[in-house]
């Protein structure tokens, strides 16, 4: 069982799920045009002042039709996933992608010339091949390319190390890892509290929760467990 490709697959599956909280209807297998068309309205403003243009947004006193508020910490938490698997597919390219066949020179044979063209031409223009110096890519379509990395399908590529192996699966899971905390989809999920909220026999407060569930708290000293509807056991 391939766990790296299980988490891609399962990032994939979960990206309609952040269009769907970003604030834009669910887009099956890449980035919506019109989606793509409001990001770019806010894209040259600041954090704080684009901050401030969504809170006017959603100002109730305001008339007439606006657009749909948009979920900010979605939209960063979108962003850096895409950055962090382009990045990871620029470094994977530059260690397995094959160059593409040279193009014949002055002492090819003349008769067999263009043939050579033909395969070097076709060889570039592989769509297999990840495309350096770009824009960032949706990043259903980069996990899709590092999927096919980790499952050695065919292509002008060689065979991933097992340390190349280990690299994209870490940042596959940080990337699926992200995705389900913004979404709040991650199961027993347990945050830790400071030393200045502690229990009354001075033990540390865990706070669990995620997956739908009902936030519950504990004190790793006495035991006692807490709901949003107060003390449950002591």
């Amino acid at each position: 069982m391939n766990t790296t490709a299980t988490t891609l697959r399962t990032l994939i599956a979960t990206w309609p799920d952040l269009h769907a909280a970003l604030g834009d209807r669910p887009i099956h297998g890449a980035y919506g045009l019109g989606l793509r068309g409001y990001l770019a309205a806010i894209e040259h403003h600041d954090p704080t002042e684009a901050a401030a243009l969504r809170a006017e947004e959603r100002d109730p006193a305001q008339l007439g039709d606006r657009p749909v508020p948009l979920n900010l910490a979605i939209y960063d938490t979108m962003r850096a996933i895409e950055a962090a698997l382009a990045h990871c597919a620029e470094v994977t390219a530059a260690a397995v992608q094959i160059e593409p066949i040279p193009l014949p020179g002055p002492e090819w044979p003349a008769a067999d010339r263009p043939r050579r063209a033909a395969a070097s031409r076709a060889d570039l223009a592989d769509r297999r091949r990840w495309r350096y110096g770009r824009s960032t890519p949706p990043a259903t379509y980069t996990a899709l390319w590092l999927l096919a990395r980790t499952e050695q399908r065919p292509g002008p590529f060689r065979p991933l190390t097992a340390p190349q192996a280990q690299y994209i699966g870490g940042v596959a899971r940080g990337a699926l890892a992200r995705a389900q905390d913004t979404l709040d989809t991650a199961g027993d999920r347990r945050t830790e509290l400071g030393p200045e909220h502690r229990c009354q026999c001075g033990g540390l407060i865990e706070v669990w929760g995620g997956g739908g569930a009902t936030p519950c708290a504990r004190c790793t000293g006495c035991g006692a467990l807490w709901t949003e509807k107060g003390v449950m056991a002591a």
